[in-house]
């Protein structure tokens, strides 16, 4: 072997030797370094996986603690079931409340056979509309209603179906204990309970509706709303009026019960009506209010105003007379009396017989523009405000003359409501002072704040004498009420026809109060159209509005506290004016 191959034999055992002492150092580095990057991956996955998981909790914590956002047509279930106050009657009766109930939805990407979730609906509901119904399930939303407000039953039975798709939220109905008694004045709320008439649209308009409408009602009970209504009179008046209607076959009849000290209105009817629990009957023409939302012509009771015009004026006195013993023709047209004396008439008796003459004389005395400004002051040209929204604007000519202001005297020419009509006839009663009606409770001291004295005490005094002269020897015998002493004015008026008065169509009212010697309460009932009781008798006001307001006072007087008046032989008392 040369030299160089054993120096190469020999470094290479060198070499191994070497090698082979260094190897467990190089090995431990090695693993240790393998153990710190398995500690940090393990640390990095960790903190990855809290980190997820916290923001997965925090999203659930905030979804948990703000609303939910609407979606499509369905509002949250806070706001489904929003309740309204109780509406009661002055001696607490409930006149209207909230009930519980569901409405039917579907999810139409969750509905696996649209046929047969129709079918199966239709089993429960036969009067469903099956063609719209399968087009909305049909769709591609997330969301329809299919029907709202459903009885306890129905919900069972389509529970029972076992639909998938579809299900139930809990919502609020209006539900009115009394059905149609005091429907006008009520009024009534649409599908999604918001009140749309009556008092229901006034309750919106103090702050209910805006605060439903950022989302801030709730479901828990709200303080009751008191109305002036008592439940008992308002129930008397109307079962009085549709008897009315029927008997005297008149197309409409309307009444109303006033506080003359307070404006607060007791009862008010107006017949034909509707049940608020069913209010698709609100929108016919029939059954409309007539006794606020309508205005007319009300014919010889406007002859109140104008005699009371007239005393108030100073140039008429009580016993003055005036010459009723021809018409007068004016402007091409005759005014003329019905039951005509054809002789010269004291004040009492152009009231009593019911003069248009007598009474044009008065108003012509007085004069065109006092009598405009006078029948300004009484609230009668002018919107009456109260609480309730279906209220009307009479109607007046642009232009006053003469001959305008001699027919609005006896009650033609001008347009109003019964309500104001009442309303003016309760100054004439109270010592004159006009106050506002209300539907609201209201005290006599509120009362006198926002009272306007319109006409003298002695006025008062004269017209009281007036009203109890035409019960006791006047037109207006047939509202009499034993016990209670009753004073009134009967009106009969001839309606408008195609633009002219028609002889064989009239409005008839009665505008009372009792008990005439203290007067608490002003009646006023109309009757629209009505005809002959019998066979050959009359259709005037005496004979159909007046016994009307005498019914309604007998059954009522005792519970509004009126308390009866009669002598030792148990007849009633007769008073002297």
């Amino acid at each position: 072997m040369s030299f160089l191959s054993r120096i190469m034999v020999v470094k290479s055992k060198a070499h191994f030797s070497a090698g082979g002492s260094r190897a467990p150092e190089a090995f431990e580095g090695a693993r240790k370094k393998k153990q710190n990057q398995t500690r940090s991956r393990l640390v990095i996955m960790m903190g990855a996986f809290f980190l997820a998981y916290g923001v997965i909790g925090g999203r659930l914590v905030q979804f948990g603690i703000t609303s939910p956002e609407e979606v499509s047509a369905i509002p949250p279930a806070d706001r489904l079931m929003a309740s309204r106050p109780d509406i009661l009657d002055r001696n607490g009766e409930v006149l209207a409340t909230d009930v519980r109930t569901v409405s039917l939805y579907a999810e139409p990407h969750k509905i696996v056979d649209v046929d047969e979730a129709v079918e199966l609906l239709n089993s429960v509901l036969p009067d469903l509309d099956v063609k719209g119904t399968y087009k909305k399930l049909s769709s591609k939303s997330h969301f329809q209603w299919l029907r709202r407000q459903l009885t306890p039953k129905q919900q069972n039975q389509i529970l029972a179906l076992g639909i998938p798709g579809i299900g139930f939220r809990p919502e609020k109905r209006r539900f009115y204990p009394g059905g149609p008694t005091a429907s006008h004045i009520i009024g009534h709320v649409n599908i999604d309970n918001r009140g749309i008439a009556g008092m229901e649209k006034y309750i919106d308009g103090q702050g209910l509706a805006d605060l439903a409408a950022v989302g801030m009602t709730s479901n828990a009970p709200l303080e009751p709303v008191r109305l002036s209504l008592d439940l008992r009179v308002q129930n008397i008046l109307r079962e009085e009026l549709v008897s009315a209607k029927d008997r005297y076959k008149a197309l409409a009849a309307g009444g109303v019960v006033l506080n003359i000290h307070t404006g607060e209105v007791i009862a008010m009817s107006s017949i034909p009506d509707y049940d608020p629990n069913n209010p698709v009957g609100a929108l016919e023409k029939d059954n409309m209010n007539r006794m606020s939302a309508g205005t007319f012509e009300m014919g010889s009771t406007f002859k109140t105003f104008t005699t009371a015009m007239a005393l108030d004026s100073g140039k008429v006195k009580l016993t003055d007379s005036f010459d009723a013993r021809n018409s007068i023709t004016i402007g091409g047209f005759t005014i003329h009396d019905f039951h005509a004396k054809h002789r010269i008439l004291s004040v009492p008796e152009i009231f009593i017989y019911s003069s248009n003459v007598g009474t044009a004389r008065m108003a012509d005395l007085v004069g065109i523009e006092a009598h405009k400004a006078f029948l300004t002051r009484m609230g009668l040209l002018t919107r009456m405000h109260t609480e309730l929204p279906e209220v009307a604007t009479p109607t007046q000519p642009k232009v006053w003359k003469k001959i305008n202001s001699i027919t609005i005297s006896f009650g033609h020419g001008v347009s109003t409501t019964p309500l104001q009509t009442a309303v003016a006839a309760a100054a004439l009663m109270n010592g004159g002072k006009l106050i506002p009606p209300t539907f609201l409770p209201r005290t006599e001291e509120q009362a006198d704040q926002l009272a306007e004295h319109v006409v003298k005490e002695s006025t008062v005094a004269d017209m009281k004498t007036l009203f109890r002269m035409n019960v006791t020897s006047g037109s207006g015998k047939q509202a009499e009420v034993p016990g209670f002493v009753v004073g009134g004015k009967t009106g009969t008026a001839e309606k408008v026809v195609n633009g002219r008065y028609s002889s064989d169509q009239r409005f008839n009212a009665f505008l009372s109060a009792f008990p005439i010697d203290k007067p608490e309460y002003i009646v006023l009932v109309v009757v629209d159209n009505p005809q002959p009781e019998k066979p050959g008798a009359g259709a005037t006001a005496g004979s159909n509005a007046a016994p009307t307001v005498g019914r309604i006072i007998s059954r009522t007087a005792a519970l509004l506290g009126v308390k009866p008046k009669f002598g030792p032989d148990g007849n009633a008392l007769l008073m002297s004016y």
